[in-house]
């Protein structure tokens, strides 16, 4: 049992879309569509559902640092909860507690989006399946990806064209503030820097800092897909009270 929790682990690797990467994946879907059970009950069993998970975040997000800092593998260079997911993670907490719909436009459009390549192809290096640290990471990413489901699905929370601006500039100018802090400390967070050493769809784009570029371009592409339910829903409610107005049109 130790050997899931080491820090220098030296069993199978995670193999990507493996028997047990798939099996992880379909388990995380049945979670989201289990969640529109929850679209008629009560405020009281909403609100347990939010608060389990905010615990459970909340304790991932804390064994990974005390994890880091029992192996002596804490630095400010690495382990600082400001990559995309990881501050996503923080700031689904505070949107699963406070209901919070500016926060929730973040989670919605980026935390979907970073938590979706995170699950497809896990940034978790030499671990594999059940090692702490895959565990870790799929309920990172999986209840990041869940928290925004819920509150779209049950909460009835939606997107804008105005959550959508904001959530370009803002995340434009938090990636200007982690690009100086990576160049006064070393570090790489967003991986602004230089590319990660596991693998990742980066590796699918050019070198840097082009890549920092389509990362941009496929970001606002996966931001107008995930909007794009809404778009359909807001066109078809105008053609039909247009259609009320005019009947002879």
């Amino acid at each position: 049992m130790a050997q899931y929790f080491a820090y220098d682990y030296h069993g199978a690797p995670f193999v990507l879309f493996g028997t047990g990467h798939i099996v992880i994946l379909l388990v995380i879907v049945l979670i989201n569509i289990a969640m529109l059970g929850f679209r008629k009950t009560s405020e009281r069993i909403r609100k347990t559902v939010r608060w389990s998970m905010v615990i459970v975040l909340c304790l991932d997000v804390l064994s990974w640092q005390l994890w880091n800092v029992y192996w002596g593998h804490w630095s400010l260079q690495m382990t600082l909860p400001l990559h995309l997911c990881s501050i996503m993670v923080l700031l689904a907490v505070l949107m699963l507690i406070f209901k919070n719909q500016r926060i929730y436009e973040f989670v919605y459009f980026l935390g979907i989006g970073g938590a979706f390549q995170a699950l497809l192809t896990p940034p978790v290096g030499i671990y594999g399946f059940p090692h702490f640290r895959v565990i870790e990471t799929f309920i990172a990413h999986g209840l990041l990806l869940t928290s925004a489901v819920y509150m779209t699905t049950v909460e009835g929370f939606r997107p804008t064209w105005r959550s959508l601006l904001r959530v370009m500039v803002g995340v434009n100018i938090y990636m200007v503030l982690v690009g100086l802090l990576n160049y006064a400390i070393g570090s790489n967070y967003l991986f602004i820097a230089y590319k990660p050493s596991t693998a990742s769809l980066l590796d699918l784009l050019p070198a840097w800092p082009w890549y920092i570029l389509w990362m941009e371009i496929i970001g606002l592409g996966m931001a107008l897909i995930l909007y794009l339910p809404f778009a359909i829903k807001d066109w078809r409610g105008k053609a039909g009270a247009d259609r009320e107005l005019n009947p002879q049109g």
